[in-house]
Order: structure tokens, then sequence, then C-alpha cells
């Protein structure tokens, strides 16, 4: 089907924000996107016309939520004054087209765990290392294969040996850990999503291997709590250097999240 948007979409920006790892630009304006038990491949054709390999059925029970499309994020672009927030509105104009992708929640976990104190590189590659290790290979529109991510089931039943050649080091526990408490009903994901805020940070952060950065990446990537605002190497900057007297949390809400995006994408390019 033939998507055409006015609004803010940019395939690689998104590829390349940090929020997902399986995410893969396969050739040049070619991007392919497994997401549950789909897989999607889309490219951009004129600017704000995007070929998508799935029927519009597909694309509205799946594709529509996964890309956030009922979300105007021009519209929350343009809340940024630019006098009084000279910074932010520097990294929204230079950041914009990327959008809060509604992940898996289980697969958001996982990564997530997997990212503590790593490189975006050795994230990916661990994580193709389980999908391969724990999946059968399956085959995306234009017939290539891929690995489906895990189900909980499938990690739970790995060892730690099994794991440990995912190349996930002390991680390898938290991951085992969580699939086997998924997978035996004692974690239920479902339960995340009657909780406020607060409440979900909470409890979030008991899950073995799960601190307030995982927690805080778990509610904006996986449960699209938008206005969750993870605090990494970067933002930890941002913050120190660029909002000396206090960043403004509450002006912000209830998109602090994206507007984090903007901030850490812009960052990380700026500085590397």
């Amino acid at each position: 089907m033939i998507l055409e948007t006015k609004d803010d979409l940019d395939l690689k920006k998104i590829a390349e924000s940090g929020q997902c790892f399986r995410f893969l630009e396969i050739s040049e304006g070619v991007f392919r996107i497994p997401h549950k038990d789909s897989c999607l491949i889309i490219k951009e054709k004129p600017p704000g016309v995007f070929d998508l390999s799935c029927e519009e059925e597909e694309f509205d029970a799946l594709w529509k939520a996964y890309f956030d499309m009922d979300l105007s994020y021009s519209d929350v672009r343009h809340r940024i004054d630019k006098d009084k927030d000279p910074f932010l509105f520097e990294a929204a104009e230079s950041q914009k087209g990327i959008r809060i992708l509604q992940q898996d929640l289980f697969e958001t976990f996982i990564s997530f765990i997997i990212s503590q104190n790593r490189n975006i590189p050795a994230i990916k590659n661990s994580i193709e290392l389980l999908c391969e290790k724990c999946s059968a290979p399956s085959k995306d529109p234009l017939g290539n294969t891929y690995y489906p991510f895990p189900t909980a089931e499938r990690i739970a039943a790995l060892s730690l040996d099994d794991l440990t050649e995912c190349r996930l080091g002390y991680r390898n526990t938290y991951i085992k850990r969580f699939a086997e408490n998924v997978a035996s009903g004692n974690i239920e994901l479902d339960s995340f999503n009657n909780m406020s805020d607060d409440e979900c940070l909470k409890e979030l952060t008991k899950i073995y291997g799960v601190g307030k950065k995982v927690a805080s990446c778990v509610m904006l990537f996986g449960l699209h709590r938008i206005n969750a605002f993870p605090i990494g190497v970067w933002i930890k900057r941002i913050l120190e250097n660029e909002y000396k007297d206090g960043y403004p949390f509450d002006k912000y809400a209830p998109y602090n999240g994206i507007y984090q995006q903007y901030m850490f994408a812009y960052y990380r390019e700026k500085n590397s």
C-alpha cells in the first residue's frame, strides 16, 4: 500500500535513534521491520510518500499504532518556544522525523536489559544472535531470511551457556530469569498497562536486572508512556550543560519522552 503523510516521519532517523534495534536499512532507503508476527518492508518515494509491503487492513491493525500515526509530531514540535528554549528547538528541528514507536513489550524488555552499559552495534549483535539461537528462520516480503524475536518460553528454555554464546555477558542471568518469570506467569506484562506512571516505574524496578534507566526505556518504547524520560550518559550531559537551572518537565508534559529523543539523537550526532 501507499502511505501519504504531511507529518514528521523519517525512517533513517528512527532507525538510528537508539529506541529500536531491528529496524534495519537493508538497502539505500529501504527498511525491514520485524514486529510481532509480521515483517514490513517500507521505503520513502517522494517526500511524504511511503511504499509499504502490507495491505491497508494490516496497516490499520498493526503498523498504524506502531508508527504512532494518530499523534501529530509536528504539533508536538511546535510547542517549543525558540526564544525560551533555543537548544530544544534546534534539537527538534534537526531530528524531526523521529517518532516514538509502539514496540512489542516483551521484546522491549529483553532489548533494553541487553542494552545496559553497551554501545548500539553490540546490542544489535547480541539481539540477532539471540533471535538466531531461539527462532526458526522466516522470510520477509522480499524473500530474504530473517529470524523473528523469540517468545519468553523459548528464551527460558535456554541454558546460561546458550545465552553466553549470544555475547550477553553478566546480563544472561537477567535475561533468563525475566523470561522464566514471564513464561511462568509470575510477571504478567499486561498488568503494567493498568498502572500510573509512578506506580509503573516502581514496579518495573523491582524486576531483577531492571534499574531506573531500563525501566524508563521500557515505559517509553514498550508501554508508550510518552512522558517517560530515560536518563543515560548523553541526557545527563545535556541536563548538566544545557539546563543548568533545571529542565522544565512540567512545562513539556505530556511529551517529555519525545523531546528526550530529539535531544538524545541531536547531542549524540553533534558530539560523536
